[in-house]
């Protein structure tokens, strides 16, 4: 089936309670047969989650590279595919800013596609990057560090700029084609995503202009009624793709 893709991250949010406002998405999710719609959101949750609402990709926000070991506080992708995960985000510029770099990325996602999960790899430049006119350049190297040794059957890529994040100001829809043409160009049809303050209110033209086949998103997706409304957008837009 061919469908559009909508992930939300909720990063460090939600409890129990939020349950219900999941309810709520997943009603949305199951009337658009055009979107295939996931949500990355705590460990503590993916159980509740994947058992209450089988018709929601649920997802994690990370994993580490190794399947088991001494690795206190962690959770492998073996745990998060048992907890009933479908895929897992990998390379969020949260954690790049925390560290992490393409090497270990690319070992996040070997170790999730072992475990069966699809592995959302985010890449994006920084503003000073972007100033100095090297944003391709940052991309493309992310890309091809970050998938050394990673099968891009089971892969999605997340174009995030780094600026716009949580920024409220996006690219313009020509400014994320020239990019996403350069990631297709790396990675055929995988599927590729905006995320970076994509709200129903600013996502509408780079769907019309920007070469990508839907949304990562942040706060957004915490609120039925906004992520709701990305759902409707996009079970009404354009060029489809491979689930």
């Amino acid at each position: 089936m061919k469908r559009r893709i909508l992930i939300g991250n909720w990063k460090m949010h939600g409890d129990g309670g939020s349950l219900s406002a999941m309810a709520t998405i997943a009603e949305q999710a199951a009337a658009a047969s055009g979107v295939a719609v996931a949500l990355c959101i705590p460990a503590t949750l993916i159980h509740r989650a994947a058992s209450a609402f089988p018709m929601l990709s649920i997802g994690g926000q990370d994993c580490h590279p190794a399947a088991a070991g001494a690795h206190t506080g962690e959770v492998s992708a073996t745990m998060l595919r048992e907890a009933g995960a479908r895929l897992v985000l990998a390379g969020h510029s949260e954690r790049r800013a925390a560290g992490e770099d393409d090497a270990l990325v690319a070992a996040k996602i070997r170790a999730a596609q072992a475990a069966g999960l699809c592995a959302v790899l985010c890449v994006g430049e920084s503003i000073e990057m972007r100033q100095q006119g090297q944003a391709h350049a940052m991309v493309e190297a992310q890309l091809r560090q970050s998938l050394a040794g990673v099968d891009l059957a089971n892969l999605v890529i997340a174009y995030e700029p780094v600026w716009a994040i949580g920024s409220g100001t996006m690219p313009t829809a020509a400014e994320v084609a020239e990019i996403t043409r350069r990631i297709a160009a790396q990675v055929g049809d995988v599927p590729i995503l905006y995320g970076g303050s994509a709200t129903p209110g600013t996502c509408e033209p780079l769907l019309a202009d920007g070469g990508i086949d839907g949304f990562l998103v942040g706060g957004a997706s915490l609120s039925p009624v906004s992520f709701g409304a990305m759902i409707a957008l996009l079970e009404q837009a354009g060029r489809p793709v491979s689930d």
